[in-house]
Formats: structure tokens, C-alpha cells, sequence
């Protein structure tokens, strides 16, 4: 659905039927993380669990099944990058005659691996893990900042104009993500000395 609503309304809108056709692909990351929300807030107000808290756990591993869908995107040959002419440039199945950047690699090393090590770190820190939603804030923001840092080298699917600056779908709806990370790592940082 998020991939409908973000990517594709108007040929969804002119073929509702396609809706249903989950095998001609339409997968969108964004669509995906408000689904997985969703599904954390009714699970957390069911079993009673503090949402923030259960959100920092899970934050701190997502990275790891983001690295993996990324590579699956790259042996898959889709959401290719840019014509470019970098030496590592690759000429992808569905991506034409031209080398491309390999930008599923640019997102796995960025949104998996590094985001990954960047929250395990905070994790280990007490004064990231006492506040809850910290962790969850340095999700939103480092995921938001390397999807919108990697939308410059990835095939954008369509541009929006704001404020006289072009951006792609990825980096408009990385938007609402790194601002609300940033106002979750903006609380006061308080760390009390443990024994």
C-alpha cells in the first residue's frame, strides 16, 4: 500500500485491480515502516508494553534485515542507480545499455551495516538507553539521512519541487523521519554514573 500511495497512485488509480497483483512487485521501504508502526503500537497497547522502550529494541535491529532486502535489490537487478561512469559501475539486466551505480550496495552498506553498528554502539552507551525513544530517534535519523544521501546516486522514481529544490519520493518521505529523530535525540541527556 505504500508503494500505491507514494510511487504509483495515478496507475493505480487508473487500474485498482493492479492492487491485488502482488507479483508485478511494489515494495516501498516507507510504506513497510508505517505498516511495521502500526503494528507495534497495537501490539505494545495490547500486551501492555511501553511503546518507546519495545520501538528502541526493535530499532536496533532492523538494520540487519535492511542490509539483507538491499542486497536482495541488488542480485535482483532493481532499484538500480544513476547512469554513471565510475569504475564500479554496473550494467544491470533492466537498467539499459548504460553502467549504473550500484546504489542497493551504497543503501545495504549505509542503512544496514553502518546503521547497525552506529545503534549497537548507542546501545551500549546508558546514557542513549535510559531515555526512551533515543535509539528509536537515531533509527529515524540515520536511516532518513543516508536514504535522502543515496537518493542522489539512485534512479529516482518521481520528483517533487519544494521550495524551488528537486527531490525524489525517497528523500521527501525521508523527511518526516529525520525530523522526528532529531526531536527525539534533542531531549536532555541525563546519565547517572552506575556502579
Amino acid at each position: 500500500l505504500g508503494h500505491i500511495l507514494f510511487f504509483e497512485w495515478e496507475r493505480y488509480l487508473a487500474n485498482p485491480l493492479e492492487i491485488f497483483m502482488t507479483w508485478k512487485g511494489g515494495m516501498s521501504f516507507h510504506g513497510g515502516f508505517l505498516g511495521v508502526l502500526i503494528a507495534m503500537i497495537l501490539y505494545c497497547k495490547k500486551k501492555q508494553i511501553p511503546l518507546l522502550r519495545f520501538a528502541d529494541i526493535f530499532a536496533a535491529i532492523t538494520p540487519i534485515g535492511l542490509f539483507f532486502g538491499r542486497i536482495a535489490n541488488f542480485v535482483n537487478g532493481e532499484l538500480y542507480g544513476r547512469v554513471t561512469d565510475v569504475s564500479w559501475a554496473i550494467i544491470f539486466p533492466y537498467g539499459g545499455h548504460f553502467p549504473r551505480h550500484p546504489s542497493q550496495i551504497y543503501e545495504a552498506l549505509l542503512e544496514g551495516l553502518l546503521l547497525f553498528i552506529i545503534l549497537n554502539i548507542g546501545w551500549r552507551i546508558s546514557c542513549l538507553r535510559e531515555i526512551p525513544g533515543r535509539l528509536s530517534g537515531l533509527f529515524l535519523l540515520g536511516y532518513g539521512l543516508a536514504r535522502t544521501f543515496v537518493e542522489f546516486f539512485r534512479e529516482p522514481d518521481t520528483f517533487y519541487t519544494i521550495l524551488g529544490i528537486n527531490l525524489t519520493t525517497g528523500q521527501v518521505l525521508s523527511i518526516p523521519m529525520i525530523l522526528i529523530g532529531a526531536y527525539f535525540l534533542c531531549q536532555p541527556l541525563t546519565c547517572h554514573k552506575t556502579k
